[in-house]
């Protein structure tokens, strides 16, 4: 078997993997969803994302263990990840190879010549890591910015938020009533974007834009085995360059650290030429430098520095944060969470409600596309019963809970449920408050017992209410003073107090002049034409209790106001930091 055939299986097989992974991250007990599938193992074989939340954390994760595994490879063989294993990787090479096979060999050539701009991935590397790294003690000062490029991160949030999703439409087998994801235009053009580059340029994100292709570069410096020249001369009949993936000049001097392991080049070199994967130093003489300047170096890394600070001064993470930004049951304190997310969304994936979302920019650039609660999408809020988010997190940014730690039970009784967030009536907006009509339908779906919503009753005279009875028929009454709306007080809420009476009879059915009240209720024998009558309505008015609110959102994803909820839940009172209770006698644990 040829190596390039070996290599084709393997990209095949890990890109098959990558999406059938994917696939399962759906909450259920099916054997096509998420029930033990390791679904964030490529997360953890990737050492941009143990580097980077080792840099911010201070510790080394258990699952980024991995990791270990690819920078192994890596010293010893080269970039053998970027060939073989990362299935971003495998979907640029099938692009950039259907892009230019009609191409003559002179015209791949070119497009194939390195460029000084592929040391960009470099810059980008060290700004990231340099962010990630911004130490003061033991504070979590550094923000974990990696996972905006890294390319499985970007993968992870591509196929999961866009492309699965929109594949889904018609047939809504993976998602029945569709899957939400706010931003996902933005997400799924990058990502169509990034991939068509390949035909301009083949491999083009590896070149000039990938992280961790950098970052495997320089790891791949000292590498004891190499694609390179058994002796010093060959013919250079330049075949060699025709397929190459990484611009790195297989025909000689070659560079090592852009060298993407695709192997072309051995499949294209004639038998007369020395061209072999040997042990290094290449006799045919290599490129060892990666591009880098060391004014460059200094101005990204300070750039990286520096942009962590600027982006605080205003308070986000202090005395000015976002009441809006809420995390998901678990997460930790908001400093401590940009040090470990890597943006992967793979929380936003499993979350069975499709409450979870992706930022955008509403919370800052930190803060984009890690998960935050948007209650007015999906399919209901975050369920009581529900824990998938801290279980598919790779990095601890959402601790795995159990249900009785979230609900509050057993051992965990004195400290209480896990509060994400308060709830809180806008009573301009709430029917019962601000235009006198019943409803209590976030009183009803409260989830939390006792529940967390009670109301405060009252009963009135609606507006045109005050009426006059023409005649009797039964228990229907003629009514004159004001033109009803058919069918409006049928509710059950309303009721027809007439002259001399304490309570009112209830409204069973009206139309624009006729009132119908309840036959179990006697008629009062003094009812006559001309009596005075008023339609009085029961309101329901609800209150949030904060010593009982989750802020889960069940109630703002049921409110009938469509658009701005009458009731709506905030991060105030959540339980990651106590900086942020509301009641003073009691804090969140």
């Amino acid at each position: 078997m040829k190596i390039t055939t070996a290599r084709r299986v393997a990209q095949i097989f890990f890109l098959t993997t990558f999406l059938w992974l994917a696939v399962v991250a759906t909450v259920g007990t099916g054997w096509m969803q998420w029930r033990g599938w390791p679904i964030s193992w490529f997360l953890q074989l990737d050492p941009l994302a143990a580097i980077g939340t080792t840099l911010a954390t201070h510790s080394l994760l258990p699952g980024f263990g991995w990791a270990l595994v690819t920078v192994a490879l890596t010293i010893l063989f080269g970039r053998v990840f970027c060939g073989f294993v990362c299935p971003f990787g495998a979907i640029h090479q099938f692009v950039g190879w259907l892009g230019r096979r009609a191409l003559r060999p002179k015209d791949k050539m070119a497009a194939n010549a390195y460029r000084p701009a592929q040391s960009v991935k470099y810059y980008l590397l060290i700004g990231f890591l340099a962010a990630a790294a911004l130490s003061a003690g033991d504070a979590f000062v550094g923000s974990l910015q990696t996972g905006l490029l890294d390319p499985i991160s970007f993968l992870h949030r591509s196929i999961n938020l866009a492309v699965l999703p929109s594949a889904d439409v018609a047939f809504e087998r993976l998602f029945p009533g569709g899957r939400f994801a706010v931003g996902a235009a933005l997400i799924g053009g990058l990502f169509v974007a990034f991939v068509l580059l390949n035909l301009w340029i083949p491999r083009f994100y590896c070149r000039f834009i990938c992280p961790l292709g950098a970052l495997l570069g320089v790891l791949a410096r000292p590498s004891l085995w190499s694609i390179g020249k058994t002796t010093a001369k060959c013919n250079e009949c330049a075949l060699c360059d025709v397929d190459c993936e990484g611009a790195c000049n297989p025909m000689g001097p070659i560079r090592g650290s852009e060298c993407l392991m695709c192997m072309n080049c051995l499949d294209n070199c004639p038998n007369v030429s020395p061209l072999a994967y040997v042990a290094r130093p290449s006799p045919g003489g290599e490129v060892v430098g990666h591009g880098v300047s060391r004014r460059g170096f200094v101005v990204a890394a300070l750039s990286g520095l520096a942009a962590v600070p600027l982006s605080r001064v205003g308070g986000a993470t202090g005395r000015a944060w976002s009441p809006a930004l809420i995390r998901p049951p678990g997460s930790v304190a908001e400093d401590e969470f940009l040090a470990r997310c890597v943006k992967c969304c793979e929380c936003v994936r499993v979350c069975p409600t499709n409450v979870l979302q992706p930022a955008v920019m509403e919370h800052g650039w930190e803060a984009l596309w890690t998960p935050v609660l948007n209650n007015r999408i999906g399919t209901s809020g975050c369920q009581l019963n529900c824990v998938a988010c801290g279980y598919a997190c790779p990095t601890g940014a959402i601790r795995p809970l159990t249900l009785d730690r979230k609900q509050g039970l057993g051992d965990f009784e004195k400290s209480g449920p896990v509060r994400i967030g308060l709830a809180s009536v806008d009573r301009g907006r709430c029917l019962p408050w601000a235009m006198d009509r019943p409803c209590i339908v976030c009183q009803e779906n409260c989830p939390v017992t006792p529940k967390a919503i009670y109301v405060s009753e009252i009963e009135q005279t609606v507006r045109d209410g005050v009426l006059q009875v023409v005649s009797v028929e039964g228990t229907t009454l003629g009514v004159r003073g004001a033109r009803l709306a058919p069918g409006r007080f049928a509710s059950g809420d309303y009721a027809c107090r007439l002259a001399g009476e304490e309570r009112g009879h209830p409204i069973v059915a009206n139309t624009q002049d006729t009132l119908t009240l309840d036959p179990a209720q006697k008629m009062p024998d003094s009812v006559e034409p001309g009596t005075a009558a008023e339609v009085q309505v029961r309101l329901q008015r609800p209150v949030v209790d904060p010593s009982l609110c989750i802020g889960c959102g069940v109630c703002e994803h049921e409110c009938p106001m469509s658009g701005l909820r009458a009731i709506r839940v905030t991060a105030d009172n959540e339980t990651r930091d106590p900086r942020h209770a509301v009641l003073l006698s009691e804090h969140p644990s």
